[in-house]
């Protein structure tokens, strides 16, 4: 699954997951995200960081409260994004790995 609140973006990187022969779907928002995980139960969630409303990190934070062994990987167009996210989910005692 893929999270963007940019479409051109969400939808761009699902069309190369599929051309890889992976089945995606898209989200424009956390909340869409959650209600399409439920049914779905992703193997992996792709979501930006940085989205009106609830932002990627509380979203993941639910996605993996419905589905535990789903992986997650947060990304951001914006660098100064990134000590913040530290924080905030060290804060909530989860690991994250920033390259």
């Amino acid at each position: 699954m893929v999270v963007d609140d940019e479409p051109r973006i969400a939808d761009r990187l699902a069309t190369i997951l599929r051309n890889f022969g992976y089945e995606a779907s898209v989200a424009y928002d956390a909340p869409s995200a959650i209600s399409q995980g439920e049914p779905f139960n992703p193997e992996l969630v792709i979501t930006d960081v940085v989205m009106p409303g609830m932002n990627g990190v509380e979203m993941a934070i639910q996605v993996r409260q419905l589905c535990r062994s789903c992986k997650i990987l947060l990304f951001s167009g914006r660098s100064t994004v990134f000590p913040e996210l530290n924080r905030a989910t060290n804060r909530k005692a989860y690991a994250v790995q920033i390259s």
